[in-house]
């Protein structure tokens, strides 16, 4: 199985990257490195497709699981070498879980699921990096 990603430069430092034939993704640098700041660096994307995959798996485990979630957010906190080429040595996610009378147990279950079993980002990741979580869970 293969997919295409279809990516056009548009001056300067900006790329466009068309995903799924129908959402752009606009990439830019900073100004001090002839960037004009009109969209994040291809490395902080990496952190949001982590996220976005292990969250959407996590969301939908608890929903088999019966787990009503209020709210539900994700820091990613990352490390990155200061020299080039600059890559992320580290990852560590933390789940922040909102609702009434959540289990953690099942929370933990579904992280795990997420991150040993269904993610492909994590499965990628940590072949490169170390990938650490914690889980938080409030009322």
């Amino acid at each position: 199985m293969k997919q295409t990603l279809s990516t056009s430069w548009k001056g300067n430092m900006k790329f466009d990257a068309l995903v799924s034939g129908h959402h752009h993704v606009v990439m830019d640098a900073l100004p001090d490195v002839g960037g004009e700041d009109s969209g994040p660096r291809p490395k902080e994307l990496m952190l949001a497709s982590l996220a976005g995959c292990t969250g959407m798996d996590v969301i939908s485990i608890l929903k088999k699981m019966r787990v009503e979630v209020e709210a539900f957010d994700m820091d990613i906190v990352a490390d990155i070498t200061e020299e080039h080429p600059k890559h992320y040595t580290a990852m560590h996610i933390i789940y922040k879980l909102k609702g009434k009378n959540i289990d953690p147990e099942k929370v933990k279950k579904a992280v795990d699921l997420s991150q040993e079993k269904y993610c492909g980002v994590s499965a990628a990741y940590r072949k490169a990096l170390t990938l650490t979580y914690e889980i938080q869970i409030s009322e």
